[in-house]
């Protein structure tokens, strides 16, 4: 029996890019966070420390400043399937590249009425995410969003669920139902117009949350991917992970105040997580698409 080397790869994690245009009077923001890593034989690497076939993080890391100014940042698919191709077709020893991209919004400061041409304020929460991967010819768009905080004051119920000894929860007909929502889908083909889509599939996302009555936050998961798959047949499987961020009924009785579901406490921890994946029975095979994809099953 003999120890080997087993998957690997390296990159630069989180390079913050801001991308400012000054073509005109008005301009225009681009706040991305961009993470690459590179696949290929690197044995030597790992078990000499021979670095001749590695290409050094600092130059991933200047390569997507480059490409910024360069080609620009558009739709941040397209900006990752650059960088991704580059770096597996221009890079000799690179045989697979995976290109992460968060994207941060920023709104122009409006003063008198009217948007400011060069000044704006960050928008807080949600952040729309892709993640590219190449291995030689093949590649995998998985793009989504994340940290969309979402509740509805009524619509929600819990119960009829399994009890045991230790179980203590009351059952509810009515109940606050809060989460902070990560979603993320798997394209099967690269000619999409990423925004349109990004834009639908997030409006698909709050209809479905908000419209569903929910027996319980697994069906609205599934209601929510299961809207997204009919209205986007290029998007072949979504995964959705879902904190149930839990309300609790505040007892206000020995003050003796009433309080018939208007006064809550917010718990941040202990919460329950609820994910699933919602895919279409004949989805083409997805490759590596989500590999190395954090928090999902």
């Amino acid at each position: 029996m003999s120890i080997v080397l087993g998957d690997n790869q390296y990159g630069k994690a989180e390079n913050r890019v801001v991308r400012i245009y000054r073509d005109g009077p008005r301009h225009e923001i681009r706040d991305i966070n961009v993470s690459t890593s590179l696949r290929g034989d690197f044995t030597d690497a790992h078990q000499t420390g021979n670095q001749a076939l590695v290409l050094p993080t600092d130059t991933q890391k200047n390569t997507c400043f480059a490409y910024a100014k360069q080609k620009g940042i558009g739709e941040i698919e397209d900006y990752a399937l650059d960088l991704g191709r580059h770096f597996v077709d221009d890079v000799g020893p690179v045989e697979g590249a995976r290109i992460e991209v968060d994207e941060y919004a920023w709104d122009r400061i409006v003063v008198n009425g009217d948007e400011h041409d060069h000044a704006w304020t960050r928008r807080g929460g949600e952040v729309r995410t892709t993640i590219v991967t190449i291995e030689g010819e093949d590649a995998w768009v998985v793009s989504g969003l994340k940290d969309l905080t979402l509740l509805k004051s009524t619509g929600s119920e819990f119960w009829g669920y399994l009890k045991d000894e230790y179980t203590t929860l009351a059952e509810t007909h009515d109940r606050v139902l809060a989460t902070s929502l990560t979603a993320r889908w798997r394209y099967s083909q690269l000619d999409q117009p990423w925004g349109r889509t990004y834009a639908d599939v997030r409006q698909i996302l709050l209809e479905q949350f908000a419209q569903v009555h929910s027996l319980a936050l697994q069906q609205t998961l599934w209601e929510m991917g299961k809207a997204v798959l009919e209205a986007h047949p290029t998007i072949v499987e979504i995964k959705l992970s879902a904190p149930n961020k839990h309300h609790f009924l505040v007892n206000l009785a020995p003050f003796g105040v009433d309080n018939s579901g208007e006064v809550f406490h917010a718990a941040d921890r202990p919460y329950g997580l609820i994910e699933c994946t919602v895919t279409h029975d004949d989805a083409p095979d997805a490759g590596r698409a989500w590999h190395t994809v954090p928090a999902f099953a």
